[in-house]
């Protein structure tokens, strides 16, 4: 079983940053890659971005430019680092790991980011 736990939500104002981390941990985990998404009240869950482990990476268009995905090579963790936050960005935020092989996804708990304008 994978356990995914995320980390470093908050409050920030209008163009401030953040930094999101996600370590996923299990006795037969290899990841094939990792990525967030996030789900704003109301609203459906939608990709942010997303990195192989293989150092592909994707961004959603609404973050591309703002938002930075890394992996620590060493260990299942990932890294968002989130710039020039906008209101629109207010959300919880999922980390999700896939694991190589089977690509099963499994998914954190999430953590709130919540960006005042």
């Amino acid at each position: 079983q994978v356990q995914v736990v995320e980390s470093g939500g908050g409050s920030v104002q209008a163009g401030g940053s953040l930094r999101l981390s996600c370590t996923a941990s299990g006795r037969t985990f290899i990841p094939y890659a990792m990525g967030w998404f996030r789900q704003a009240p109301g609203k459906e869950r939608e990709f942010v971005a997303h990195i192989r482990w293989s150092g592909d990476v994707s961004y959603a268009e609404s973050v591309k430019g703002r938002f930075t995905i890394s992996r620590d090579k060493t260990r299942a963790m990932v890294h968002l680092q989130m710039n020039s936050l906008k209101p629109e960005d207010t959300a919880v935020y999922y980390c999700a790991a896939d694991r190589s092989g089977s690509m099963a996804r499994s998914w954190g708990q999430g953590t709130q980011v919540t960006v005042s304008s």
